[in-house]
């Protein structure tokens, strides 16, 4: 996906054609959102299928491997799909990833607070057909949608579990440490020492839930972020790499091209005429 963002609705038809292409199990370079208000889905991810009626949530973070089968119910299908790239809402990505890493679907119930999370797709929807899109908005009610769906799942989340329950709050509380600090030069002891435990925990922590070390944590939020102001702003690549703990722009470059695929100078202009077209 070429786009920042995307929004789009699937109705029975498109459920239809999706069914007709057959397609296997893939990734993409992207986030993907699904709002389930009518209709079923079928998604094979983490190697089981699931079955899961509406009123659903649905995320597929970037990178893993799925495939999502959306179904008419009782002849009905109404499902809007949000694609949107890291640096998107760069603050929220490894929340995202965290929460949704061992359970992709979560069944809501209908009413009130199902009805507002439909609003808000539809209020999203609404900014992307204006003459001039104000992506500011739409960042603004993506986060709001995301705050009020993970208002739902803690409803729903059972009370024991303490293990993971426990690895979950630290694993949280890292990521607040790190949405702090991540701009600063310093490396995995200086996480731990806050937390109060070794390296080690904190990294088999960070292997349980995201399958990454704590160093590639913030090597990947430091790129999103890097991302995030070639967009954003007009500093320059030195300014960038400096405002990221960076000493060196030649390093902050190599590590951007081995990570993105391309120089951040080709990444800027790519998104540029992205966000012209």
């Amino acid at each position: 996906m070429n786009k920042l963002f995307h929004i789009f609705k699937v109705d029975v038809e498109e459920a239809n054609r999706i069914a007709e292409l057959s397609e296997e199990p893939h990734n993409h370079d992207f986030e993907e959102l699904l709002i389930g208000i009518k209709g079923e889905l079928e998604h094979f991810i983490d190697f089981n299928t699931t079955q899961t009626q509406a009123p659903f949530v649905s995320f597929v973070s970037k990178g893993k491997v799925h495939k999502l089968l959306p179904k008419p119910l009782n002849g009905d299908c109404e499902i809007w799909g949000i694609r949107f790239k890291s640096e998107f809402i760069p603050e929220t990505t490894f929340q995202l990833y965290s929460l949704y890493h061992n359970q992709a679907n979560l069944s809501l119930e209908e009413g009130f607070c199902f009805q507002r999370l439909v609003t808000l797709c539809q209020m999203i929807f609404d900014e992307t057909q204006q003459e001039m899109v104000d992506y500011a908005i739409i960042r603004q009610l993506l986060g709001v949608l995301l705050t009020m769906i993970e208002t739902e799942r803690k409803k729903l989340t059972p009370p024991d579990q303490t293990i993971q329950k426990t690895q979950h709050i630290s694993f949280g509380n890292f990521l607040n440490i790190l949405e702090e600090n991540f701009r600063r030069p310093v490396g995995v002891e200086f996480y731990a020492e806050k937390l109060f435990m070794s390296s080690r925990n904190l990294n088999l922590i960070c292997h349980n839930i995201m399958e990454q070390s704590v160093s590639e944590i913030i090597e990947t939020r430091k790129l999103i972020e890097a991302k995030n102001l070639l967009i954003s702003t007009d500093k320059t690549i030195s300014e960038i790499a400096y405002e990221l703990g960076y000493n060196e722009n030649s390093y902050f470059s190599k590590v951007f091209k081995k990570k993105a695929g391309q120089s951040p100078n080709e990444f800027r202009e790519e998104m540029k005429s992205t966000l012209i077209s």
